[in-house]
């Protein structure tokens, strides 16, 4: 699932004024939080390209790589943005979970 899509869900279930379904909103926060760990991972699969064509910056390949460079730079800003927002999505939706639950 996109992450644009696990962010509507949790904006439209953080907008509804109406009570919300405990088990809706447990069920998107789980997918929220999978979304999270695939933002991460990818993350990390960029940082760690960025990481192998930065040692191989050298001859005449030069301005190919750093052309990729540019790119990636650019998709791991993408990716932490997304990741900060999402997050602070899914921390919106925990209170709101929180204030679902039964008390016991």
């Amino acid at each position: 699932m996109a992450a644009d899509d696990v962010a509507d869900q949790i904006r439209a279930l953080l907008d509804d004024a109406e009570p919300v379904d405990l088990t809706a909103l447990e069920r998107t926060l789980t997918d929220g939080y999978a979304r999270a760990l695939s933002l991460e991972a990818e993350r990390w699969r960029i940082e760690k390209r960025i990481s192998e064509v930065a040692r191989t910056l050298t001859g005449a390949d030069e301005k190919l790589k750093t052309k990729e460079l540019a790119t990636l730079a650019k998709r791991l800003e993408a990716s932490h943005l997304d990741l900060v927002a999402l997050r602070g999505l899914l921390a919106s939706l925990r209170v709101r979970a929180g204030a679902a639950r039964p008390t016991a």
